[in-house]
């Protein structure tokens, strides 16, 4: 992982690059002929003269992923450099001519799997993807300093700290959070899997005071809005972490790699499903249904139904506000890698295509944002051993079946997991590592939100289109729908903005 500047003294060029999978954050962009980069937008903003105008696009794009996906930032004139890509800047020259360039391309890697799968026996799959692993965990455990790993009790976090402990000679300093809330709890399940590898665990209680208390520190900590309500859970880990370890790794990344979102198994049923019908009728269907009081998953397969194509219905389907330009105001939604087909890479099953867009935008933009910020906002190292290259490029190759089995997600890495911890303490319902966020904005939250979303306030400051948001937010306080995610990224925003 790495974000780098290099000076060359003798070409008088500049070359900034970001690693592979994207893990560290940089930005870059002129302010008239002054070149900025840094690795937070703090430190562009600290240049005299730096403008600052918001980019109402990047907003839109706020609105639809609650992240905003590279090359955009919220501010205008200022980019994020897309992972594996370099940029070069050699004074004199005309600044059009700077564009990043990429050194290595996931798309490639998936192709090129494809074209060269892996022909081993399941056994042969799980041996390799355990002498890889296990060789870039090892790697990333030299350290100088403390060390440790977040464990959730899930398959990645878990099969992280087992490779980790099967190669120690010490008890490995684990870590944990746990909310005292029904359905949020991840904590006993991780207690249990540490206490069955023998690590050094720790794990710390928090109710709703304290992960409340982190909100006024997000728009410090994340530099721009980001609205992954994850992020307040990641921060108290984080925190809680740092007291005993400087380094943390963490398993973020199976999920992408090895098929074990939820989407990648019932997205493609639905969609053959969809596919079936016309779609003049899919679009009748929707207009009318739309039409209804239908809440929840009904009105969200209501708005999947006019889906063109299986690209256009996933878009659709991870997208909270269906139509930012609705709700923000004088903007449109620019592209992403998500959103053009030029940027996608030739592969035929729907499955592997989902995986590839995740790995590229939503674990590079989302996830790995959430996880470096929350630690570094505590001085705290993470490193990611899934997202070494070489296990990135052995997972392209794998056939889908060796992800995806049974309708079961990360198959080969649960195999190699289920080599150090009992199957009973592993397969049980994905919980994510979320927060009862609707709750708390109907309970503890519900002033502070308030006050955000104040109409007259959102008429002055001229970015939001109070109805639409006032109506989500009645909705949700009436219990009607959940509207916590597509509120979250408006509140994230507002908070932000109240201390630029």
């Amino acid at each position: 992982m790495f974000a780098l500047a290099l000076w060359d003294r003798q070409q008088k060029a500049l070359t900034l690059a970001r690693d592979r999978m994207g893990e560290k954050p940089l930005y870059w962009g002129w302010s008239k002929d002054t070149f900025l980069f840094g690795s937070e937008l703090k430190a562009l903003k600290a240049f005299p003269g730096f403008e600052g105008l918001i980019d109402r696009q990047a907003l839109s794009l706020l609105l639809q992923y609650n992240y905003i996906p590279a090359p955009h930032s919220i501010y205008q004139g200022i980019q994020k450099l897309p992972a594996a890509h370099f940029i070069q800047i050699i004074p004199g020259r005309d600044k059009c001519d700077a564009s990043p360039q990429p050194y290595w391309s996931m798309n490639r890697a998936v192709e090129q799997g494809g074209a060269n799968q892996f022909e081993g026996s399941d056994l042969d799959a799980v041996d390799a993807l355990e002498r890889l692993l296990g060789k870039s965990i090892s790697s990333q455990m030299l350290a100088d300093v403390p060390l440790g790993a977040f464990l959730s009790g899930g398959v990645d976090s878990s099969a992280v700290a087992a490779l980790m402990q099967a190669q120690s000679s010490q008890p490995v300093n684990t870590f944990a959070i746990g909310f005292d809330v029904p359905g949020y709890n991840e904590a006993e399940f991780a207690a249990h899997v540490a206490d069955h590898l023998g690590t050094n665990h720790t794990e710390l209680y928090v109710g709703p005071e304290e992960a409340l208390g982190v909100i006024p520190l997000l728009p410090d900590m994340y530099c721009e809005p980001f609205a992954d309500s994850s992020q307040i859970p990641t921060f108290l880990v984080s925190e809680m972490a740092k007291e005993h370890v400087t380094v943390a790794l963490s398993g973020d990344g199976g999920d992408e790699l090895f098929g074990g979102y939820a989407p990648y198994q019932f997205a493609p049923k639905v969609w053959r499903y969809m596919a079936c019908m016309p779609l003049k009728m899919r679009k009748l269907g929707a207009s009318i249904a739309l039409g209804l009081p239908l809440q929840g998953k009904l009105r969200k397969l209501a708005e999947l139904m006019p889906s063109e194509s299986r690209e256009h219905f996933y878009q659709s389907l991870v997208s909270h506000w269906p139509q930012p330009k609705d709700v923000v105001i004088g903007a449109g939604l620019p592209a992403t890698v998500l959103s053009s087909s030029n940027a996608w890479p030739k592969v035929d099953d729907f499955e592997s295509w989902m995986m590839a867009m995740d790995a590229q935008q939503y674990l590079c933009d989302d996830i790995l944002v959430k996880v470096d910020r929350a630690a570094m906002f505590n001085s705290l190292e993470t490193r990611v051993p899934m997202l070494d290259h070489r296990v990135v490029e052995f997972a392209c190759q794998l056939p889908l079946h060796m992800k995806i089995r049974h309708g079961v997600g990360k198959w080969v890495l649960r195999e190699v997991l289920y080599r150090h911890v009992p199957r009973s303490l592993i397969e049980r319902p994905k919980k994510g590592f979320s927060v009862p966020l609707g709750k708390w904005l109907r309970g503890p939250l519900r002033e502070w939100a308030e006050a955000l979303l104040n109409e007259s306030r959102l008429q002055r400051e001229g970015y939001f289109k109070p109805d639409p948001v006032l109506k989500a937010w009645k909705q949700h306080l009436e219990g009607k729908v959940d509207n916590s995610r597509k509120l979250w990224s408006v509140l994230m925003f507002q908070a932000w903005l109240e201390v630029q």
